[in-house]
């Protein structure tokens, strides 16, 4: 990933590496609580809540190429289940790994241009910047992958019914009565017919006592 602004020390998902060193080898640890950043998760489905407390643990270590950086972050997510749309919250453990190349070397330490003269062989890849990493990219894309698709409340969630939305976990004997269509139309026959008898029974009655009156 070419870096496209410089980045920010203030900014709490950037990490400084001049106290590490470029000697291979040199390790160094880093453990930091931060605000969750904007869209942290799987958008419309599950997520760290903006402003959230995410801490961080990191391992920093100083290799030929750049700095090999191995962390966990640790945060709670926030959903709603997929079937019966309540909400529903799990602690999340994301851990990652990732190399970011020193803007000047290659995968085996060679001397090469800055990023952004080669885009295609920069997108994929994460740069250090004047001793600084951006670590936000790629903690996005690890609670990505550390998170469930499609989050429930309990694994067997029985959902909502399909005809009243009423959350079945709540009446496990909730049904609704079905009815045969084929039926309900000759019910409606037999009524009409009903109907039709009850109204040629009106008229003869009525014709007879119009007779009598006669």
């Amino acid at each position: 990933m070419a870096a496209n602004a410089r980045l920010d020390h203030r900014n709490p998902l950037v990490f400084d590496t001049h106290e590490l060193g470029r000697r291979p080898g040199a390790l160094q640890r880093q453990t930091r609580t931060v605000d969750a950043p904007r869209d942290l998760g799987i958008q419309g489905v599950i997520g760290v809540p903006e402003g959230a407390p995410l801490e961080l643990d990191l391992r920093l270590e100083s290799v030929m190429e750049g700095v090999l950086v191995t962390g966990t972050a640790r945060a709670r997510a926030e959903g709603e289940c997929v079937r019966c749309l309540e909400p529903v919250g799990q602690q999340l453990e994301a851990d990652f790994q990732e190399l970011f190349s020193y803007p000047d070397a290659d995968d085996r330490g060679r001397v090469i241009a800055e990023p952004g003269d080669d885009a295609e062989d920069d997108e994929d890849r994460f740069f250090i910047e004047d001793g600084l990493f951006d670590l936000e990219p790629l903690l996005r894309d690890a609670v990505v992958l550390a998170l469930p698709m499609q989050p429930v409340c309990q694994d067997d969630c029985p959902g909502l019914c399909s005809e009243c939305g009423a959350r079945l976990v709540d009446d496990p004997d909730h049904h609704h009565d079905a009815l045969d269509i084929r039926w309900a139309a000759l019910q409606g026959l037999a009524g009409s017919s009903e109907d039709g008898e009850k109204d040629e029974m009106s008229g003869a009655e009525s014709g007879a006592d119009e007779k009598q009156e006669k």
